[in-house]
């Protein structure tokens, strides 16, 4: 029963005694604290004003040259905006919203229309230079060695059977008729000396 009763003021708090009512202290809170309740209101209720048009207004071409903290701000006022009932936003407010969140703009901006004949004018380029550098140190290179001609490996083969190198599927085997270590094109000229380096 006790506990279904309105609690009392403190009992530090004196009556005061007025002619014609009985009044207590009642606690009112510091201005202070009055004064941070009234600007959590405010910020609560801060999203509530719409965005001026002129803000919003060709968001898609000014976006990507805005200061990202002009950016931020924007977004966050939007963000604010979008928490009101939607009904109660502009149609350009929630333009800018829809475009700012998924528009073609930062890493979903669309890609150049000339690129791809960048791309491909870039390939060909390095391709020639490469193939320019290959036939460049090619015409500068020293001959290829003795063991690059038909003839040299000609006589490794005969070598090969001589020694009897591989007798079960190799040259030295019995009908064999692969080409051995020939793989160059024959040379015009006497065949290498096995001196000759």
């Amino acid at each position: 029963m006790l506990r279904s009763l309105p609690r009392a003021a403190p009992s530090s708090a004196p009556l005061r005694v007025y002619p014609h009512r009985i009044q207590t202290n009642t606690w009112h809170p510091p201005a202070a604290t009055c004064l941070f309740e009234s600007r959590q209101h405010q910020k609560r209720h801060a999203g509530i004003h719409a965005i001026s048009n002129p803000t919003l207004a060709g968001i898609e071409k000014r976006w990507e040259g805005m200061p990202p903290q002009q950016q931020a701000d924007l977004w966050m006022a939007l963000r604010d905006r979008m928490k009101v009932n939607w009904h109660e936003m502009t149609l350009q407010e929630k333009k800018a919203a829809y475009w700012i969140a998924f528009g073609p703009h930062g890493p979903r901006s669309l890609p150049p229309p000339d690129q791809f004949k960048k791309i491909i004018w870039y390939t060909l380029a390095g391709v020639a230079v490469s193939g320019v550098i290959f036939l460049i140190i090619r015409q500068f290179a020293r001959p290829a060695p003795k063991t690059m001609t038909a003839q040299y490996q000609a006589m490794t083969n005969e070598y090969l059977k001589g020694q009897k190198t591989e007798p079960i599927t190799g040259i030295s085997s019995e009908g064999y008729t692969g080409k051995g270590m020939i793989q160059s094109k024959p040379r015009k000229g006497p065949p290498p000396d096995e001196d000759e380096d």
